[in-house]
């Protein structure tokens, strides 16, 4: 890293659990964001902030002036634009040496693959299942740790999860093969506050960078399958183990 860049990133490298290695590792990793609405703007500013280095941004909504009380990274100004565009040019704003790509597309089984391509980790906070399952399904047999991470109302669900590897569960393994749907409660139906969708965003992108440090700092420790369960109103955390389904469509068949 050049002079401005280690002084950019100088309070993680002096962390023992993070040092130059782990933010070696950081600058050279790939993280595909899957949603970039209430979970995904700030996972996307700290992650960002971070400085990993490259970026697959992924959404096919657009912005709307309700979506600005908790999606932090668009203005009014926004209003009306693809997300993953003006996600991107967020990006770009505030780290030129950051290498980001939008695409204003919804993942689907024949496109998850494709989209995931390449990456170290895949941050998945969309609203939907049929989407969580798709992706989840191409990250096992693709190979990659998927970061899950959801909210209703008041409670939070962030779990990392390593299909792909054996004895492992996958995100199927914990919600099973009925959610196949695009059947999820939205927001604009049960409400949803700022804060606490910033909360679970910014839980999602500290696990991530728990997956990428894996073995070169000792903050890398995935925790894989353990589905962290936030409640807003206590506050309380509370952490659960998903095991592997032994007859799970999505991860079994893949080993």
């Amino acid at each position: 890293m050049t002079p401005d860049r280690l002084d950019r990133f100088a309070r993680h490298i002096v962390l023992p659990e993070v040092g130059g290695a782990g933010q070696a590792r950081l600058v050279a990793s790939h993280v595909v964001l899957v949603g970039l609405g209430g979970i995904g703007s700030p996972a996307l500013q700290y992650l960002s902030g971070a400085g990993i280095g490259r970026l697959t941004l992924i959404d096919d909504d657009v912005i709307e002036a309700s979506n600005l009380q908790r999606q932090t990274i668009f203005t009014p100004a926004d209003i009306g634009r693809s997300k993953a565009a003006a996600a991107a040019d967020w990006v770009r704003r505030f780290d030129p040496a950051l290498v980001v790509t939008a695409h204003d597309t919804r993942v689907t089984r024949n496109t998850a693959r494709s989209l995931i391509a390449g990456a170290d980790v895949v941050l998945d906070g969309c609203d939907n299942f049929a989407t969580r399952l798709a992706v989840s399904d191409a990250c096992v047999a693709a190979g990659i740790p998927l970061t899950s991470a959801a909210l209703g109302r008041f409670q939070g669900q962030v779990a990392n999860f390593a299909g792909h590897r054996e004895a492992h569960s996958c995100y199927r393994c914990f919600v099973g093969d009925a959610f196949d749907a695009e059947d999820c409660d939205t927001c604009a139906d049960l409400g949803v506050l700022g804060a606490m969708v910033g909360m679970v965003g910014t839980f999602a992108a500290m696990h991530a960078l728990r997956v990428l440090l894996e073995g070169a700092a000792t903050l890398g420790d995935p925790q894989w399958g353990q589905l962290h369960v936030l409640d807003g109103l206590k506050p309380a955390l509370r952490t659960m183990r998903i095991a592997a389904d032994p007859e799970c469509s999505g991860c079994r068949s893949a080993l």
